[in-house]
C-alpha cells in the first residue's frame, strides 16, 4: 500500500527530502540552545561581565534565527510537497477511474469514489505533511533531548524513559478503539455524498411533489450519523491530550522538586542551577516530542483507512482489457450477436440476457422494442463493450469485439445513451466532444441532421452560446438533439439512439429518421424506443422480452404474427400514444 501511494510523489521528491533535512536541522539548533542558556546562567552565578553576557545573547540571538529560518524552510518544502503529492494522487486516480468499465464504477459507486479523491486524499495529504514534518522532528527531539537531558541531569533523566512506555501503553489503547469507528465512518461518508448526489440531480422532481423537508430530514439523520460516529471516535482519541498533559506536569513537578533538592543540598556540586534549568527545558521538549508523535499515531489512524481506499480505486484492474494482438478495424458496420447471455456480476443470480442470436446487415435501420426491464439497453452495451458478454460473443464488422482495441471499436460506434449528458461549455465545444478537428460546416450539418440547428439559430449567441452544467439550460428535447449531433460528428460505422427521442414531438422525430436514410445510408442504425412510430419503418425490428429476443421482423410481419409487438402498437394507437 505505501509503496503504491508513494508512486504519486515523483517530481515532488526534492522537497520530500529538504523538508527533513531542514527540520532536523531545526531540531539540532534548538537543543543547542538549552545548553548556552545553561552555560550563561553558571556564568552570571559566577559574577561574569557585560561582555560575556552580551557574547553569549548574540550566540542565542543567531540559534534562535537560524532555528526559525530552518523551520520556515521546513514549511514551505513540507506545503510544497504534500499539496503536490496530493494534486498527483488525484490525477492518478482521476486517470484510474477514466480506464474503468461500467462494471469497475458499479462496483464502487459514484459517491464513493468522489468521497475517496476528496476527503481522503486529504487525509492522506495531512499524514503525509506530518510525516516529513513533525513525523521527523518527534523522534529527533525525543532522542537528541534525551540524550542532552542525561549529559545535564545525569540520572535524573531515567524519570523520562520511564515515562516514555506509559504513554506509549495508553496511546496504543486509544488507537485500538478508535480505528473501528474511522473506518465505519468513511463508509457512512459514501451514504452523505450519495444522498447530495441524489437530491441534487433529482432536484426538480423534489421540488415538483414539494417534498424538500422529507429531503432535508432525510440528509439531516444521515448527517447526524456520521456525527454521531465522529463524536464517538473523536471522544476516545481526545483522552490523549489530556493524558499526554498530565503525565508531563506530574514529570515536571517530580524533577523540580527533587532537582530543587539536589541543588540546595549539594550546593551545585551535583546539580547546579544552570543544569537544573536546563534539564526542565529538556524534560518538557522531551515529552512535546511524545505529544507530537501521539498526534501523528492519531492521524495515521485516520489517514490509514483512507489511504486503503484510495489504492483499492489505483489498484483496481480494469475489467475490460485491450487484446494482445489486436485487429485493425477496416470493417463495415454489421453487427452479430452468436448465442450471446449476459450478466451484470458474477454474484448475480439471474442472466440479463439469455441466449441471443441475430444478425444485421451493415447500413440496416433496425428498431429494439421491449417492455421495462427487458434489457434493451443492456444488448447494445454489449456492442461497444461497455460491458462485456458472460457467454457466447457479439461480431462488429466481421470480428469478435474482443479482437479490437477499446478506441478503435469505440471511434466506430457512436452511442447516444438514454441519460444525454452535456458539459458546462459552449454548443460548439460540447458538439465537438464527437470530433475535436471538427469544422464549423460539419457542425452545422449534424445539427441539422439532428434537427438541432433550429432551435439553435434562434439563441443569442448561436453555436457558442454557453451550456450549463449537465444542459440545465436547454430543454430536454434540445438536450437529446445535441447529443444526436454529436455522435454524428464522429461518422460512425454504427450509430445507437438509446431512447435518445423520446423527448422530442413526432414530427421532429420522423425528421430525424428521415434525415438518417438520407444523408447516412451507410450507416448501420440501432433505435431503441418506446413509440411503435420511431421504429416501424425501419428495416426489421428485435422485440425484447425478458431479456431474451421474442421476435424479429418488419412493422409489418410483427403485427400479424407477434402478441408482444402488436399489443404495443394497438395501445399506443388507440389511447393516443404513449407519454412523452
Amino acid at each position: 500500500m505505501y509503496k503504491k501511494l508513494a508512486e504519486s510523489i515523483r517530481e515532488y521528491k526534492k522537497p520530500s527530502i529538504l523538508s527533513p533535512v531542514y527540520v532536523s536541522l531545526e531540531v539540532i539548533l534548538e537543543c543547542i540552545i538549552p545548553l548556552i542558556i545553561s552555560k550563561l546562567v553558571d556564568n552570571i552565578s559566577a559574577g561574569c561581565t557585560l561582555d560575556v553576557i552580551v557574547k553569549y545573547g548574540l550566540i542565542l540571538v543567531i540559534l534562535a534565527l537560524a532555528s526559525l529560518a530552518c523551520g520556515a524552510l521546513a514549511g514551505v518544502e513540507c506545503a510544497k510537497a504534500s499539496a503536490g503529492f496530493a494534486k498527483n494522487l488525484r490525477n492518478d486516480m482521476f486517470a484510474r477511474i477514466q480506464t474503468f468499465s461500467f462494471e469497475n464504477i458499479d462496483k464502487f459507486s459514484t459517491a464513493s469514489l468522489v468521497t475517496r479523491m476528496t476527503t481522503d486524499v486529504s487525509n492522506v495529504q495531512n499524514a503525509y505533511m506530518m510525516i516529513i514534518r513533525i513525523a521527523v522532528r518527534g523522534p529527533l527531539m525525543l532522542v537528541f533531548a534525551l540524550a542532552m537531558a542525561f549529559i545535564m541531569g545525569g540520572k535524573m533523566a531515567f524519570m523520562f524513559v520511564v515515562l516514555a512506555p506509559l504513554l506509549a501503553f495508553g496511546l496504543l489503547m486509544i488507537i485500538r478503539n478508535a480505528m473501528p469507528l474511522f473506518r465505519a465512518v468513511f463508509k457512512k461518508y459514501d451514504a452523505l455524498n450519495s444522498s447530495i448526489q441524489e437530491n441534487i440531480k433529482g432536484m426538480r422532481v423534489v421540488k415538483s411533489y414539494v417534498r424538500e423537508d422529507y429531503e432535508k430530514e432525510k440528509f439531516k439523520g444521515t448527517a447526524q450519523d456520521v456525527c454521531n460516529d465522529f463524536t464517538k471516535a473523536e471522544k476516545i482519541v481526545a483522552l490523549n491530550g489530556p493524558m499526554m498533559q498530565f503525565c508531563l506536569y506530574c514529570v515536571m513537578i517530580v524533577v523540580l522538586y527533587i532537582g530543587s533538592y539536589v541543588v540546595i543540598t549539594s550546593h551545585g556540586l551535583d546539580l547546579n542551577v544552570g543544569e537544573l534549568s536546563s534539564l526542565l527545558t529538556y524534560g518538557f521538549m522531551i515529552l512535546m516530542s511524545l505529544m507530537m508523535l501521539s498526534i501523528i499515531f492519531v492521524m495515521f489512524t485516520l489517514a490509514l483507512e483512507s489511504a486503503k481506499r484510495i489504492v483499492e480505486v489505483l489498484e483496481e484492474e480494469n475489467t475490460i482489457k485491450d487484446p494482445e494482438n489486436p485487429v485493425a478495424y477496416t470493417g463495415d458496420g454489421s453487427i452479430e450477436f452468436d448465442k450471446v447471455s449476459f450478466k451484470y456480476s458474477k454474484k448475480a443470480e439471474r442472466m440479463a440476457l439469455s441466449d441471443v442470436s441475430f444478425k444485421i446487415n451493415s447500413g440496416e435501420t433496425v428498431g429494439i422494442i421491449g417492455g421495462t426491464g427487458s434489457s434493451k439497453s443492456t444488448l447494445v452495451q454489449l456492442i461497444s463493450r461497455l460491458y462485456d458478454v458472460t457467454e457466447g460473443k457479439v461480431l462488429v464488422g466481421g470480428h469478435d469485439v474482443k479482437e479490437y482495441t477499446l478506441d478503435d471499436l469505440r471511434s466506430q460506434v457512436a452511442m447516444v445513451l438514454q441519460k444525454n449528458v452535456l458539459f458546462s461549455g459552449t454548443i460548439k465545444e460540447n458538439l465537438r466532444w464527437g470530433d475535436k478537428e471538427a469544422t464549423d460546416e460539419e457542425i452545422i450539418h449534424a445539427c441539422k441532421l439532428a434537427c438541432a440547428d433550429e432551435f439553435i439559430e434562434k439563441m443569442p449567441d448561436k453555436y457558442d452560446t454557453y451550456i450549463e452544467q449537465g444542459g440545465a439550460n436547454v430543454s430536454g428535447g434540445q438536450k437529446q438533439r445535441l447529443c444526436i449531433a454529436r455522435a454524428l460528428i464522429m461518422k460512425p460505422k454504427i450509430l445507437i439512439l438509446d431512447d435518445s427521442t423520446s423527448a422530442v414531438d413526432t414530427k421532429t422525430d420522423a425528421s430525424i429518421r428521415k434525415s438518417f436514410k438520407e444523408f447516412i445510408p451507410e450507416t448501420t442504425k440501432l433505435i431503441i424506443a418506446q413509440r411503435i412510430s420511431s421504429v416501424q419503418d425501419a428495416d426489421k425490428i428485435i422485440v425484447m422480452d425478458g431479456g431474451m429476443v421474442n421476435a424479429i421482423g418488419t412493422h409489418e410481419e410483427l403485427l400479424k404474427t407477434n402478441d408482444i409487438y402488436r399489443e404495443v402498437y394497438e395501445s399506443q394507437n388507440k389511447g393516443g400514444g404513449m407519454d412523452e
